[in-house]
């Protein structure tokens, strides 16, 4: 459900952060957000599916706006396959979504799961770290997610509570 707060909340994050990736559910959003964060001096990247996702879905092109300017991509230009919708359907429950989200970060997601996992993990590192080649983020998190460093940073995040 779209509220006014899934709006809102990127751009008064009381953590403030210096690199930031927000994904957006239209692109009038994306564009505005583009806006408001260059404003800011922080890196940034917005991205939004044209077919409505508010991330990189890889079910067809996809926008990003960030530092260098606002750019259309389709999956083969992350060296990603295309998707269908039902690849990636997200659990009929809460239950089911934390499997689906446990299996991955396992490194037991399925080979659309872990695509789009990587599509967008590798751009917020390429935010973080704008030095890295697109090819050089994505081995990053691959070795990351696939070689239990990510389910690691998860479980010390967990204790923090």
């Amino acid at each position: 459900v779209k509220t006014f707060f899934n709006m809102l909340g990127p751009m008064v994050n009381p953590a403030r952060p210096s690199h930031q990736l927000v994904g957006v559910f239209n692109l009038e959003l994306a564009r505005l957000y583009g806006y408001l964060y260059q404003q800011t001096g922080k890196n940034f990247a917005v991205v939004h599916s044209l077919d409505g996702y508010d991330e990189i879905s890889l079910t067809g092109p996809f926008k990003v706006i960030d530092n260098r300017g606002e750019r259309l991509l389709q999956p083969a230009d992350l060296g990603a396959p295309q998707l269908q919708p039902s690849d990636l359907h997200g659990g009929a429950t809460v239950q089911e979504s934390a499997q689906i989200f446990e299996r991955v970060l396992n490194g037991q997601g399925t080979a659309a799961q872990n695509a789009v996992v990587l599509a967008n993990a590798s751009l917020a590192l390429q935010t973080a770290q704008p030095h890295l080649t697109a090819g050089q983020a994505r081995e990053q998190v691959e070795a990351s997610l696939l070689g239990g460093k990510a389910k690691a940073k998860f479980l010390q995040l967990l204790s923090l509570r």
